[in-house]
């Protein structure tokens, strides 16, 4: 990263500062403890220790930060949440896992706020809130507003060039993905205007299948209607993002629809928040054949934290356990905090899941992949506070830092993990995009069941 590092300097000296202090817990009134966990020891571990936690700050410091998928923005819509407020209540409990303050003590450079669409959206009445596409502009509106309210903080970025500019000036970049593809409602044209508006990545779908694309969420739900992955419609969506330069986004997608997108997409495709399949079996993360297909195209798989998604422990439910949370899923689609809560009750209690666990699936990835084609896709306020210990939020990121040098990365594939894995890649769709533009290729006037001719 280029000078001046003040402001993102003076955020992680105050974060060194609590490595001896109280952390927070989202679990009740607790004292802060350190944001990374000191180990007991004494001479000279203690000495190599402190060394390497020396290290990873100066590290964190001059590295750009990315996180790809962040879901404070439901609360800034539904709860007027403004990220300028603490979102620590006054009893220590966690009531967002983002706020500016935090932000910046995590060392951030660059959020992805998700313009997350429910599938509760889709064809609601304008007096019930509105569609999918109305859904998105509000959030849209709320990123915009954020920015706007504290322009000392961030700015918004719509180009792998414009987060390097703005991290350098010390603020944060500001950029946004859809994730949930029915929010575009089965029209390219709201595609295109929703790019203009600074989504620069699209989620094909989010657990619901849309009219063109199936979803891992509802893939084993025999009441649901498949496509058996991408429609022609849908390798349309793909075609014109590819166009456009908006990258696209393979989590919350089926197998099959997956294997589609890589055939179909002429740029790399990005996994913005999912983790390893090998190490945690669910359908949302990747297996080790997708991870290699998704470096091979020159992509790059964000780990998500949440703790479905990490435990080591957790396995595929069974078809019977399954097809009870697809009917919770559906029963209560507009209730979140009942879905949760009822999921949670099936399931039973959630298992401890450490941070080394989450570290576990940057390794594998790294593996696997190639250490070139792992990052962070955090999907913080978004996994109801099923956090990892030692990650419980955006502040404590650094832990990434000094966790990976520990099991031996040099800086600069700790750099590549921490956000410049990302900037290739996005890089390399705006390239791809201005060739397919430079080539004379026009706007796409598909519409949905009737694939036309350009």
């Amino acid at each position: 990263m280029l000078a001046p590092f003040a402001l993102k300097a003076s955020a992680l000296l105050c974060f060194a500062a609590l490595l001896a202090a109280p952390a927070i817990s989202s679990g009740g009134n607790k004292k802060r403890e350190s944001v990374i966990q000191k180990p007991a020891a004494s001479g000279a571990a203690t000495s190599d220790d402190a060394a390497l936690r020396a290290r990873a700050l100066k590290l964190h410091r001059e590295a750009i930060v990315i996180d790809t998928h962040n879901d404070i923005t439901s609360p800034m819509v539904d709860d007027h949440f403004d990220l300028a407020m603490n979102g620590i209540n006054a009893d220590g409990t966690m009531k967002t896992h983002t706020d500016i303050r935090r932000m910046k003590e995590g060392g951030l450079d660059a959020e992805f706020f998700a313009i997350y669409v429910g599938k509760e959206f889709v064809d609601k009445k304008p007096a019930e809130g509105g569609g999918a596409a109305r859904r998105a502009l509000d959030m849209i509106d709320a990123v915009r507003e954020q920015v706007r309210r504290h322009p000392e903080t961030f700015e918004m970025a719509s180009t792998a060039a414009d987060i390097r500019r703005i991290a350098s000036r010390g603020k944060i970049a500001a950029l946004m993905g859809i994730e949930g593809g029915h929010a575009i409602e089965d029209s390219l044209s709201a595609l295109r205007q929703f790019y203009k508006l600074g989504v620069r990545y699209m989620t094909l779908t989010h657990s619901n299948t849309n009219n063109w694309a199936d979803s891992s969420g509802d893939i084993s739900n025999p009441n649901v209607g498949h496509h058996n992955g991408l429609t022609d419609f849908g390798r349309e969506v793909v075609r014109e993002m590819n166009r456009l330069g908006m990258m696209v986004d393979i989590s919350h997608v089926s197998d099959k629809t997956f294997w589609d997108a890589i055939e179909t997409s002429r740029a790399p495709v990005i996994a913005s928040h999912s983790s390893a399949r090998a190490l945690t079996d669910v359908p949302r993360n990747m297996t080790d054949d997708m991870l290699r297909a998704v470096a091979k195209k020159g992509g790059v798989v964000m780990v998500n934290f949440g703790k479905g998604f990490v435990n080591t422990k957790a396995v595929k439910p069974s078809p019977e356990t399954q097809a009870k949370m697809d009917e919770i899923r559906n029963q209560y689609s507009g209730d979140q905090a009942t879905m949760r809560a009822k999921l949670r009750e099936l399931q039973g209690p959630s298992p401890k899941v450490t941070l080394d666990m989450l570290i576990d699936h940057f390794v594998h990835i790294a593996k696997v992949a190639g250490v070139d084609h792992v990052g962070i896709g955090s999907d913080f306020d978004g996994v109801g506070g099923q956090l990892p210990e030692g990650m419980e939020e955006i502040s404590k990121l650094p832990s990434i830092t000094y966790e990976l040098l520990k099991r031996g990365y040099s800086d600069a594939d700790v750099k590549k993990v921490l956000g410049e894995n990302f900037l290739r890649t996005m890089a390399e769709v705006e390239r791809v995009a201005k060739k397919i533009q430079d080539s004379g290729a026009k706007p796409s006037t598909t519409k949905i069941g009737a694939i036309a001719k350009n």
